[in-house]
Order: C-alpha cells, then sequence, then structure tokens
C-alpha cells in the first residue's frame, strides 16, 4: 500500500548519486581529531579546511557493505523480530521536553516517565520507549536517571538519550545487570542515536558518543534533520539529498570505528519550515514525504529505516488525530521500519499521555489497513453463504465467532455507541475519552518487575555515576 508520491527508482538513484557527489566533492564538517584520523586512514581524503573530509565513492561502498540489512530491537521481556525491508513497522514514542496534561503542559520529572513508560508497556501496539530530558536529574545525568526509569517500568525495548560518553558507560553497566550478564550484543533491549548538526556537519559530542559506545554491538540510528527552507534546500528533493549525504557520511563514520555496528538510516527526521512563522514543522504532508523518500533510499542502501510522526497542535484534537492518522498510514505504506512519534504534540516538544492512547488507536487501525483482505476458501466463504441462503442471518454461524476478531478492528477509545449510551457514559470529548483510558491503563499495568538485587545494584551504578559526573 504506497500511498505516497516518492520518487521513483530513477529519482532515487539521482539522489544517490548527488549524495555520492557531495561526499566525495565537499565532504563533511567532522569535529573530533580522533575520528578525523580514523577516517583518514580508512581512504577518506582531507577537505577545505582541517576539520573537513571527503568520501570517496569506493569507500562510502565498501563501508556501507559491512552495515547488517536487518536490526533486532528486542526488550528486556519483550521479543522482536528483525526490522528492515520495510514490511512490518514497529512504533515507538519520542524524545522531548515537555509533559502535556489537561491543566498546560510542564518539564518531565523522572516519576513522569516511569508513567509513561508503564502506559508504554500496556499498549499493545506501541513497541518501544524513548528518552525524554527529566528536569529533577543533573543534566549531565539525564540519559542514565531515564534509562533507569525506563528499564525498570517496560519490558519493550528502550531507545535512549545520550547527553555524555560517561553516560553510555553507566547504561552499559547497568544493561548487564537487567540481562544477568549477557552482553548487549547478544540481546540488545536499548538502542541509541544521535543527529547531524546540518548542514554537513557531525559534532564533537555525536562523534564522541558513536566512539564510546562502538565495540558493543548497540544498535545506533544515524539521523539526519534538515529543514527544508533552513538548514537544507527549500525543494525536498534538495533537502532530501543534503540530509541522506550527513546520514550516509555517519554511517560509513559509525563502521569505521566497528566493523558491522547495525545502523538505521533515518531521514524521517526531516522538517520544513512554515515561511510565514518559522516554525519547524512536523505534520504536514511534506514530512510524509520526506519519510517516504528515506523509506526508499534505505532500501536502495539494503538499510532499516526510521521516521517520526508528530503534530504541530498543542493538544489532543481534531488537528493531531489528522495529522498523526495522515502520517502514521503514509509512514508505515511507504515502508518505513522505525517510526517514532507515539504521544507527540506541538512539533515534538511535548508528548501527552492522552495522545499516546489516541495514537495506539491510529496505528492498530493502520495495521489493520496494511493487512488487507486475506482472500482463501475460508474466507470468501461461499459453502456459508449458499447454506444461509436469502433473508438468512449470519450472526449465529460458527463461522463468525471463528473469525470476527482478526477481521474487524475493535477500538477500545473511539465513540462506536448509540447516542444514549455514549451520553449515559459522560458524554465525554475523545481527548477527555483518551486521558481517561492513560490514567486507567496506568493504574492497571503490570511492567516486568526487576529483582531486589538488580534494583540494588542499579542504585549503586546510579549512586557512582551521580558523584563522578557532579565531581566532574
Amino acid at each position: 500500500m504506497r500511498l505516497a508520491q516518492v520518487p521513483g527508482k530513477s529519482g532515487i538513484e539521482q539522489i544517490m548519486s548527488a549524495t555520492e557527489r557531495i561526499l566525495e566533492n565537499t565532504g563533511l564538517k567532522i569535529e573530533h581529531e580522533a575520528v578525523r584520523t580514523r577516517l583518514l586512514k580508512a581512504g577518506a581524503k582531507s577537505g577545505a579546511d582541517s576539520e573537513v573530509v571527503r568520501f570517496p565513492a569506493e569507500m562510502v561502498r565498501e563501508y556501507l557493505a559491512l552495515a547488517p540489512a536487518q536490526v533486532n530491537l528486542p526488550g528486556r521481556t519483550a521479543e522482536s523480530g528483525a526490522i528492515g525491508g520495510g514490511g512490518n513497522p514497529v512504533f515507538w514514542t519520542a524524545a522531548a521536553m515537555n509533559l502535556a496534561t489537561a491543566e498546560g503542559r510542564r518539564e518531565f520529572e523522572r516519576a513522569d516517565l516511569a508513567r509513561l513508560s508503564r502506559l508504554v508497556d500496556i499498549l499493545p501496539n506501541v513497541d518501544g520507549v524513548v528518552g525524554v530530558s527529566v528536569k529533577d536529574a543533573p543534566p549531565g545525568f539525564r540519559d542514565v536517571a531515564g534509562f533507569r526509569e525506563m528499564i525498570s517500568n517496560t519490558g519493550k525495548h528502550v531507545r535512549i538519550l545520550s547527553f555524555t560518553p560517561a553516560g553510555v558507560e553507566a547504561i552499559l553497566e547497568m544493561s548487564a545487570v537487567v540481562l544477568d550478564g549477557r552482553s548487549i550484543s547478544e540481546k540488545p533491549i536499548f538502542s541509541m542515536g544521535f543527529t547531524a548538526h546540518g548542514p554537513l556537519r557531525w559534532t564533537k559530542l555525536a562523534l564522541e558518543i558513536f566512539s564510546t559506545s562502538a565495540g558493543h554491538g548497540i544498535p545506533v540510528m544515524v539521523n539526519g534533520e534538515p529543514m527544508a527552507g533552513g538548514t537544507g534546500p527549500v525543494t525536498l528533493a534538495g533537502t532530501a539529498t543534503m540530509g541522506n549525504a550527513e546520514i550516509i557520511g555517519g554511517i560509513v563514520l559509525n563502521q569505521v570505528l566497528e566493523p558491522g555496528r547495525p545502523c538505521i538510516h533515518n531521514l524521517g527526521f526531516a522538517h520544513v519550515m512554515d515561511m510565514r512563522t518559522g516554525v519547524a514543522v512536523t505534520g504536514a504532508p511534506e514530512n510524509c514525504l520526506l519519510a517516504a523518500a528515506g523509506a526508499a533510499l534505505a532500501q536502495a542502501y539494503n538499510l532499516p529505516s526510521s521516521s517520526w510522526i508528530s503534530s504541530d497542535a498543542m493538544l489532543t484534537d481534531a488537528q493531531s488525530a489528522a495529522e498523526k492518522t495522515m502520517a502514521a498510514i503514509v509512514h508505515a505504506g511507504a515502508g518505513v521500519d522505525v517510526i517514532w512519534g507515539v504521544g507527540t504534540l506541538e512539533s515534538e516538544l511535548c508528548i501527552g499521555l492522552g495522545q499516546m492512547v489516541l495514537d495506539d488507536e491510529i496505528i492498530g487501525q493502520t495495521r489493520r489497513l496494511l493487512r488487507g483482505i486475506e482472500v482463501s476458501e475460508e474466507t470468501i466463504a461461499a459453502d456459508l453463504i449458499e447454506d444461509v441462503g436469502p433473508c438468512g442471518t449470519f450472526l449465529d454461524r460458527e463461522h463468525t465467532m471463528l473469525n470476527f476478531r482478526s477481521e474487524i478492528h475493535e477500538s477500545s477509545l473511539f465513540c462506536r455507541k448509540q447516542r444514549e449510551n455514549w451520553e449515559a457514559d459522560g458524554a465525554l470529548s475523545l481527548q477527555q475519552a483518551a486521558e481517561k483510558r492513560a490514567r486507567e491503563l496506568i493504574e492497571a499495568a503490570q511492567p516486568p518487575s526487576l529483582t531486589r538485587e538488580q534494583n540494588e545494584a542499579l542504585d549503586r551504578i546510579e549512586k557512582h555515576y551521580t558523584g563522578k559526573m557532579l565531581n566532574s
């Protein structure tokens, strides 16, 4: 089900050819001396200034070939099939600074992230939780504090935020505790990533995170986040080309640092600028087109892809529902493998728990659309139709009982009642119903618990790294 009019094979090949040209002739600014040295030894060339590195086409092809075509993203207790190839997308929450509530918005705290993670654990169509910035932890420690809350409150996959190289070390130690000594490469219960700060630039912090985390088999998402009309050309093809150059350069340098490291190609974070307001728009059709183009490019490179779906609405309303529905259908239909954004509002600045419930419903309906109509002797049911005959009913037939759950999507949120029943249940708006449902689900959630010994070990690691960071 391909809905977005992305460039065809010829167009994708033109973007890939232009990407090769940019990487070979112009290159990327690499703000890390040790990484530049590694790249030059691996076949890269010096650029226009001391921090610019150019990537010959043959080097790019050699190192891209080392990146796996599929990536596993399991959770602590949740298993996950390999992603890649655009067959069966997984959906995650997203990074944010603020929690959207009925009373307004406020900065996230650790307890909020714990509740969000519990909601992820119980929502059937959400496959992973992404870290947020929690204000009640020291700035350099928020990745570790966030990981602790997420891993304690969900058995699903965790996508960490990375603030410091030391945070990566702490999270690796914590992972060994919850995995009972198994390595993260054996069961990658968390993944990570970083974004190019374009145009055509990888910062020192990003490169330190890539370097520190190398050698452990941690899946890494390599993000381009150009903004058409701002940090990228206003034309979508131009923004896709520039973002792709940043991503491909990022994947190549990750393969130089750790050959065979699982990498996810992510052009789906691209934005467009509203030329009237200067706002970075996230819920527009152009975002969907860029995400679909990213999926097509990733498939051409034989890599998994990612994107995010968001809304520019301030609260859970008709705009957020419309933008999220359009994006979920287009991104999934285009073959994106990992789709961020469950719960996001206000151009990704906020997450709403009620919006998470609404998004879970939208994802469920999107997955039903992707599944399509199964045609078989059982589903055609010709014998049954003849047996029932004219003026009969199918309601009391075994065939109906055996097949209705798989055929008809059931909503636990959308109104499918007669008016008198809706009024008797409180005549709730969609936002009210979603927020009420979120509260009920968080209370009902029973995430897999950690043992006393595991919690004590995590406490020791957290205390050690908190002191280390505060004293540095």
